[in-house]
This record gives C-alpha cells, sequence and structure tokens, in this order.
C-alpha cells in the first residue's frame, strides 16, 4: 500500500471515480471518435467470422438441399452480434477486442464492480440502436421491397443514437445511461522511483510531534518538491518544516526532505492499517 499522487487528465472528460475503498482514481473518459474507431474494429471482426460461417454453411446447403444452413446462419449472426460484446465485456477486462486495441473499458459509474446485468443492458439496447434497423434494410433490399420512406427512417433513427455520445458531456450511448456505465481510457503510465526507498544511506529519526504536523495532502505536495529538483522550492520547505517542528538545521536540505517524506509517509500508511486516514493538516487540527 502506497499513497501517491493523483494523475491529471484533459479537465473536460476526467471524472471522479470513487471506488468502495473510498479511493478516487480520477479516471478519462474515452473520445467520441475512439469509441467509434474500437465499435468499427470490432463490426469488422465479426464481419470476417460471418464471412468465414457463410463459407460453410454454403457447403453444408449444397450437400444437404435443405434450408437449415440458412436457419443456423440467422440464429448464428445474432447470437454474434449480441454475444460478441457481452461476453467480452463481461471478462476481467470489461472490453471487446477494438476497445482493448483502442485502450478503453467499460466501468460502472458508482464504482462499484460492473456486473453481468449493466453489461447485458447496455448492449440489449444497442440492438435496439444499431442493429436491427440495419437488419430491416437489409431483408428489405434482399427481398427487392425496400421503401423509400422506411429506409429514410430506419437511417435516421440510426444515425441519432449513432452521434448521440457527440451531444453530452459524458459521451454516452443510450445503453450507457440505462446500464450506468462509462466506457475509459486505460492510460499506461511509468511508475516513477519511489522516494521512499531511494536513499542508501542511515536516515533521519523525527519525534511523533514532528511527523504529527501533516496529511495526504501534504504529503503529496512534499513529493512534488522533490521530484521537481528545484533548490529554492526545496529550502524554502524545508526551512518551513523545520520552523514549524522546531528542529534543527543540519544542511543538505534535499536530504533532509526525502526523509522526512519517507517518515511521514510511513506514518500515514500506519494509520490506513487501522482505520485512520488524514487527509491534510487542518483535519488533524480540528480533532
Amino acid at each position: 500500500m502506497r499513497i501517491g499522487r493523483r494523475t491529471r487528465g484533459p479537465a473536460s472528460l476526467r471524472r471522479g471515480f470513487v471506488t468502495p475503498e473510498g479511493v478516487d482514481l480520477q479516471l478519462e473518459l474515452g473520445g467520441a471518435g475512439t469509441r467509434a474507431a474500437a465499435f468499427l474494429i470490432d463490426v469488422g471482426a465479426m464481419l470476417v467470422a460471418l464471412i468465414v460461417a457463410t463459407i460453410a454453411l454454403a457447403y453444408i446447403d449444397r450437400s444437404t438441399g435443405a434450408d437449415i444452413a440458412k436457419i443456423l446462419w440467422l440464429i448464428g449472426a445474432f447470437l454474434l452480434r449480441n454475444g460478441w460484446f457481452v461476453l467480452f465485456e463481461m471478462g476481467g477486462r470489461g472490453a471487446t477486442p477494438g476497445k482493448r486495441l483502442m485502450g478503453l473499458r467499460v466501468v460502472a459509474r458508482d464504482g462499484a464492480r460492473l456486473t453481468a446485468g449493466a453489461v447485458l443492458a447496455r448492449n440489449a439496447m444497442r440492438e435496439i440502436e444499431v442493429f436491427l434497423p440495419l437488419s430491416f434494410l437489409g431483408a428489405q433490399a434482399a427481398a427487392g421491397t425496400a421503401d423509400a420512406f422506411l429506409t429514410i427512417f430506419a437511417l435516421l433513427w440510426t444515425g441519432i443514437f449513432l452521434f448521440f455520445p457527440l451531444f453530452n458531456r459524458d459521451r454516452l450511448r443510450i445503453g450507457d445511461l440505462v446500464a450506468g456505465t462509462w466506457v475509459v481510457q486505460t492510460v499506461v503510465r511509468t511508475l516513477a522511483v519511489d522516494l521512499a526507498v531511494t536513499a542508501e544511506r542511515p536516515r533521519r529519526r523525527f519525534p511523533e510531534a514532528a511527523l504529527a504536523l501533516y496529511g495526504v495532502y501534504e504529503l503529496q505536495t512534499l513529493e512534488d518538491v522533490l521530484r521537481g529538483g528545484d533548490p529554492v522550492a526545496i529550502g524554502a520547505v524545508a526551512a518551513t518544516i523545520r520552523r514549524k517542528a522546531g528542529l534543527a538545521d543540519q544542511g543538505d536540505d534535499a536530504a533532509f526532505l526525502t526523509d522526512y517524506y519517507t517518515a511521514l509517509c510511513a506514518r500515514l500508511e500506519s494509520g490506513l492499517l487501522v482505520g485512520r486516514r488524514r487527509r491534510d493538516k487542518f483535519e488533524g487540527a480540528a480533532r
């Protein structure tokens, strides 16, 4: 367990995502263009599967001379376009192959675990939004009975739902609204070096009163100062901590702050183990 800094993303797509343990992960929503690209990748993969199945079923149809191949194709196409999204999003990664390639995943907006009911709800709406109107148009075209009005209506119906994410701040589909889900960007970041384990020398020890001055917010600010490496800022922060804690100035401000950061981090983490969380210095003062 390590108390660390919050990440920063684009403010327009960054949302607070509080886990059941009370941790705010500050997730970044997937953009409409990224989601559309992921959907096209999934549709392309499903089309490849349908083409292969069509070739195999055409051979069966010639061999048997019955309509069983057509029935199997219709059932298989329905199961594929629904099962593809449902089964992949129910997995541990919460993402279809297209979403994984585009760095996206589905999460519950309330911070809880993504449930099977939510996945079923959001994907059942896709059938109404996209696949049913397009399947109707395909059937009408194949039968040669396509009506201009019905064609325009079906295209407008599909278009409204396809472009719906562009007109709300959370980039939600109708299925996301019904299921209470977000599609978020899964950003891979390289972890910075842990400041608490870098020093290969004897560390300073601090009295309990000196460590009781600050909380998590100040710890994160201190980490920013140390990683920034600005000698002026490091000297100013070190002088402030020494003055408030009544500590003597022994020189080497960077080493002093690193040791203080390590000790404060250990103290705050030990408090978390027994259910005590101190957000900042004012919380302790109020108590």
